[in-house]
């Protein structure tokens, strides 16, 4: 055994040599046959993934792949690392560099040669024998790739659909071979008319060399167009992955230094100036200024950050000076762990795909034989030319690209648009999850709400002094709501300094605060909490209580020296576009339920805002598993988005996990789908954009078997010349990838 390398839990080859969804099912068939492991082979991404590997080291699977008759181009799983010396691109690009050059000589070839065969006045003396000249090189060496895989594959004894491609063109090749130099083809006069169907004429006097040199170059062209569809699919991750920055001006020793990307080590600082895309995460120790972060969450709108912001590598630092503290470097950052995710997700496999796997592994040995039946039919009640016409159009028109292009190219794109609007799909499996569910819990605080307080009403409003002097009390917590109340002070332009500090300052969790501020005696909390240090409230300022509950406000009373001052009024307002987004998920067939730890009359107020009849209220963060658990007992396929923090429980037991804005490494784990922008639209999106991505794959899928169904019999009974079908079964695999490139075009709901 090879020495054993290592290997991460998900090990990553990039596979050369495939040339369909039959080459990718028999890598994939080898590789499951060594004990332990789990391997999927994907062939859009031309990649596979191994799982639970065993004691086998990454040399065993090379081995492997390579006695199988293809080749591994390098490791992948390690190149999200260091992304500027990827040469994935560059080899992409050099492949179809390469097929291009091959079919453009492969068509000027080709062309006289077609024209020749089809139009009968161009048939001057002896020009079958310049059609031998052109078609020869066509068909072998323009054809070579098909013929070598082909070869490979039958010294396994197994079938692809090079086999098939080899097989029709040699097969014509062959066939006017004889007809020229054994048969009369080769004389001087001799012509032949282009017909679409069989026909029946001497096997001496017909030769197919438009058949060889047709097919090869439609295979060609197909072959082109899918492997340049690919590239262009890969620009998402592609530009992704590039998006890191090469240098960095670190801060070393006081001095600034400069120095490559992956020299920088945490915990070190680092400047990043206006306009400068910000080098790797980490938290701002100096500075002021704001961050565009549309490259990762879609959305245009800069983000003020300040000292003690975290801030996330390869965004763009709008206007200030910035000195930041690496948090994360390399492979743990933000951008790597996304660029893993989508790559995970680009290399999966739906449910859907699995059958498609099956029906690609017998379907070339099925035609073969109805080939050979075809053949042997035609070849009782016709002539040997129908016989071989009608096998020959079999054999070509029968191959199998569509079918495998189905699924990988439409999930390729899907998840491409998906990370260019900041939606991150963790597997192929998440598309059936998307149109099964019929539930969507969703987390209150963060997710439909703003996640911050804010102090919304104030009485009396000119109770400005007293603002001043419970925001000295404030400035010794840490509270939400002593944060909000430091904010509404610098806003109405009150300023705090160090020296303002409050004496016998006490905190009382759950109910409030107590301290000497300016030579008073100052009280802030909630009414149970006034009331229990014996300070009377006047009826009028009961009132203002009960219109704050209301109004779904948390209530704050202020007492100096023993009398009520001041009612506060706090609220986490309801994002602008959550009652949107509620209507939009009733109009996809999805029963919203609100959840969340506010009492039962705030809560059912705020569901009644957003339009949501169920209201789970009184919630404790550890209970929230039981309250997804629950519908799911009750029959539910349930949906769960959440902040993915501490909501991360409830999303990982959810049939669907969708969690919003944070991006963290929580979120990333527990949830089936990571949105990189804070907003409810963004998960409508991701919804939107999932079931748009299944029902493409299921378009695909459906008329992939159409063709091969409608189509097989018509070669068989002789409706299709072989050259024909060649070109139309390029065509399919056309229309496939170009169905599957539709998806570039979805919009996210608030495009306009």
């Amino acid at each position: 055994m090879a020495d054993i390398e290592s290997i991460s839990e998900n090990l990553e080859l990039k596979i050369g040599g495939m040339s369909c969804a039959a080459c990718a099912a028999h890598i994939e068939k080898d590789l499951n046959k060594m004990p332990g492991v789990s391997a999927s082979v994907n062939y859009a991404t031309e990649k596979a993934t191994i799982t639970k590997s065993g004691n086998f080291g990454v040399k065993d699977f090379i081995k492997t792949v390579e006695n199988a008759g293809y080749q591994v181009i390098k490791r992948a799983d390690t190149e999200s690392e260091n992304t500027e010396n990827n040469p994935d691109s560059n080899g992409i690009e050099g492949e179809l560099s390469a097929l291009r050059k091959r079919l453009l000589i492969c068509a000027i070839l080709a062309a006289p040669v077609i024209l020749l065969a089809m139009i009968p006045p161009l048939q001057f003396n002896y020009w079958q024998w310049v059609s031998l000249a052109l078609a020869t090189p066509v068909t072998l060496w323009g054809a070579y790739p098909f013929h070598r895989a082909a070869f490979l594959n039958i010294k396994r004894g197994v079938t692809t659909m090079d086999t098939l491609i080899s097989l029709g063109t040699l097969a014509a090749f062959i066939w006017s071979l004889f007809a020229l130099f054994l048969g009369d083809a080769g004389m001087r006069g001799m012509t032949h008319d282009f017909q679409l169907i069989a026909h029946p004429k001497e096997a001496g006097s017909h030769i197919y060399l438009e058949v060889c040199s047709g097919v090869t170059v439609f295979i060609l062209a197909g072959r082109y167009f899918e492997k340049r569809a690919k590239v262009r699919s890969g620009n998402a991750l592609r530009a992704l992955a590039k998006m890191g920055v090469k240098e960095v001006t670190a801060v070393r020793e006081g001095r600034q230094v400069k120095i490559p990307i992956n020299e920088l080590k945490k915990g070190e600082e680092f400047i990043t100036l206006p306009g400068e895309k910000i080098a790797t995460d980490g938290v701002v120790v100096s500075g002021i200024s704001a961050v565009d972060n549309s490259l990762l969450t879609g959305e245009s709108m800069p983000v003020e950050v300040r000292v003690g912001d975290q801030v996330t590598g390869a965004t763009i630092n709008t206007y200030g000076h910035l000195v930041v503290r690496a948090t994360e470097v390399g492979a743990n950052t933000q951008l790597a762990q996304i660029t893993r995710l989508v790559e995970q997700a680009q290399s999966g496999k739906a449910p859907i795909q699995r059958l498609a796997d099956r029906i690609s592994a017998i379907f070339v040995p099925a035609v073969i034989t109805i080939s050979l039946l075809t053949f042997v039919v035609w070849l009782l009640i016709a002539t040997p030319v129908t016989a071989f016409t009608c096998a020959v159009a079999v054999l070509i028109i029968a191959c199998p690209c569509a079918l495998g292009l189905a699924t990988p190219t439409a999930l390729l794109v899907g998840t491409g648009r998906g990370a260019e609007l900041g939606i991150l799909i963790k597997g192929a499996e998440i598309l059936e999850s998307t149109r099964k569910v019929d539930t969507v819990i969703l987390d209150k605080t963060g997710t439909v709400t703003g996640g911050n307080m804010e102090m919304v009403s104030i009485f009396p409003e000119e109770e400005v002094s007293v603002l001043h002097q419970v925001a000295i009390l404030e400035s010794g917590s840490e509270h939400p709501i002593s944060q909000a109340i430091i904010r509404a002070a610098s806003q109405k332009g009150i300023t705090l300094n160090s020296a303002q500090i409050p004496a016998d300052f006490r905190n009382y969790p759950g109910g409030g605060l107590s301290g000497t501020v300016e030579g008073k005696a100052v009280l802030a909390g909630n009414r149970s909490f006034i009331e229990e240090r014996g300070v009377g409230i006047a009826p009028q300022m009961l009132a203002v209580l009960n219109e704050c509950s209301r109004r779904c406000e948390t209530a704050i009373l202020v007492a100096v020296d023993k009398q009520v001052k001041a009612v506060f009024g706090f609220a986490d307002r309801l994002k602008e576009n959550s009652a949107q987004a509620i209507e939009i998920l009733k109009d996809l067939g999805l029963k919203p339920v609100l959840l969340t730890g506010d009492g039962q009359e705030i809560a059912h107020q705020v569901g009644k805002k957003l339009g949501i009849t169920e209201v789970i209220a009184q919630v404790k963060p550890k209970d929230k598993v039981e309250a997804v658990f629950a519908k799911q007992r009750q029959g539910a396929l349930v949906a769960m988005i959440g902040d993915g923090v501490n909501d991360a429980a409830a999303i990982a037991q959810a049939d669907l996990g969708i969690a919003m804005g944070s991006g963290t490494d929580v979120a990333i784990q527990a949830a089936d789908i990571t949105l990189m922008r804070s907003d409810l639209l963004a998960a409508i999106d991701a919804i939107r954009l999932s079931r748009r991505t299944l029902k493409t794959i299921k378009s695909n899928l459906f008329w992939a078997f159409a063709y091969n169904v409608a189509a097989i019999p018509l070669a068989a009974v002789g409706l299709l010349n072989p050259m024909l079908a060649g070109a139309t079964m390029a065509c399919s695999s056309l229309f496939v990838v170009g169905n599957s490139l539709r998806l570039r075009s979805f919009q996210p709901v608030n495009a306009g």
